[in-house]
C-alpha cells in the first residue's frame, strides 16, 4: 500500500494529468474511483480536512445543482449532497500522510513532495 491517495475519475482529463505527473516522478500511489465506488460523509470532510478547503471550494459547479449549493446551502448540507452524489465533489484530491491538494490545476500535485 502506498502513502499516497489519489481519488479520481479515470475519465477525466485533469486526473490522467496528475497520474501522469506522479508516474513521471516515480510516485506510486493507490487510487479510489470515489465516483463508482462511493464516498462517505466522513471520508469528504476528512479530505477537505486534509486539503484546509470548504466544501464550497471543493464543489464541481460544471453538475447539475451545484449552483444552488453554492449560492445558500450549509457546508453540512454540501457534504451531504456530494456523498450522494460524488460527482458534485471535484477532482482529483491526492492525500499524502496527513495532507491533501485537490490538484486543480493538476501540478498542484508537487506541493505534497516539496520540502
Amino acid at each position: 500500500m502506498s502513502d499516497v491517495t489519489v481519488y479520481e475519475k479515470r475519465t477525466c482529463t485533469t486526473c490522467r494529468t496528475v497520474a501522469e505527473l506522479l508516474r513521471s516522478r516515480g510516485v506510486e500511489y493507490d487510487d479510489v474511483q470515489y465516483h463508482v465506488e462511493g464516498i462517505s460523509e466522513e471520508k469528504i470532510r476528512e479530505l477537505l480536512g486534509k486539503a484546509g478547503i470548504s466544501a464550497r471550494d471543493a464543489l464541481r459547479m460544471r453538475e447539475e445543482g451545484a449552483a444552488e449549493l453554492a449560492d445558500g446551502a450549509s457546508e453540512d448540507a454540501i457534504i451531504a449532497a456530494m456523498a450522494a452524489r460524488p460527482e458534485l465533489l471535484q477532482r482529483p484530491i491526492v492525500v499524502r500522510g496527513d495532507r491533501a491538494v485537490l490538484a486543480r490545476p493538476p501540478e498542484k500535485v508537487l506541493e505534497l513532495f516539496d520540502a
